[in-house]
């Protein structure tokens, strides 16, 4: 039998991506979001608004969903397989680490821990399975936005939470903060939810290229980053190789 056709995967998963965000998206923004690149995503795109399931704004040049798809049906990954698919690859991590790791999936504008590997020490830990962590404030969270996976609706008339003083609540500061994680690959929150602590995240895929969840290393900042503030560059490798060892096993091809 033919085995999946890689032109329709890449489509379906730019639909989904423009289904799951609130504004429309750039080019650049779709190409990055699923790791293609801008001549593949331009093409796709440009049959997409050929046949109407797409449509493309004339002032800005940026894309949204068409009329075409009004009754398309949604679909999603069942966060079962997910977490059963990242539990070995997370507690490898997490002792390859020596640093606490968490799997998380957009849940109602919140992220949803669905899975938990304590630090490997003798330090006294909580487990976190099924909390909720804002999105603006945790890496899971800003990867997670970054990529498409979950958006933060409408800003409530206060504006975006502030858990610390280092808590990214302007918007504008956020949407760059975001942009620069689509560009390097992976997030981190610095004492953006409590002093003291940091975490940084990367994305975790699907069929198709679509992120589904993200992997999350946390602990003590002075642990999880150098004397600067920056995550350290072998946890970031770590990490990385994780979230693309758990993506291969969810059937991302290019992973």
């Amino acid at each position: 039998m033919a085995g999946p056709v890689q032109s329709i995967e890449r489509a379906a998963a730019i639909l989904r991506l423009l289904a799951g965000g609130p504004r429309r998206l750039g080019l650049g923004e779709v190409a990055s979001s699923l790791g293609l690149a801008k001549g593949t995503a331009h093409g796709i795109l440009r049959t997409l608004q050929h046949v109407d399931f797409v449509e493309q704004d004339e002032t800005t040049g940026k894309y949204q969903l068409g009329a075409a798809l009004l009754h398309l049906g949604t679909s999603y990954l069942d966060v079962n397989e997910l977490r059963s698919r990242a539990i070995n690859w997370a507690d490898a991590l997490a002792a390859r680490s020596g640093e606490a790791v968490r799997l998380g999936t957009p849940l109602e504008g919140q992220v949803l821990i669905i899975h938990h590997v304590f630090r490997p020490d003798d330090t006294l830990q909580t487990l976190d399975v099924g909390a909720l962590l804002p999105l603006h404030a945790s890496s899971l969270g800003k990867v997670l936005l970054a990529f498409g996976a979950a958006t933060l609706g409408p800003l409530p008339a206060d504006g975006l939470a502030a858990y610390t003083r280092h808590t990214l609540v302007d918007r504008a500061e956020l949407d760059r903060a975001l942009a620069a994680i689509r560009e390097v690959g992976w997030g981190a929150e610095v004492q953006e939810m409590a002093m003291g602590d940091a975490g940084v995240a990367a994305p975790i895929r699907g069929h198709g290229g679509l992120v589904v969840g993200a992997v999350c290393l946390s602990g003590p900042v002075e642990r999880i980053c150098d004397p600067r503030g920056t995550p350290r560059p072998a946890l970031v490798a770590l990490l990385r190789e994780a979230a693309r060892a758990i993506s291969r096993d969810l059937g991302a091809a290019r992973w």
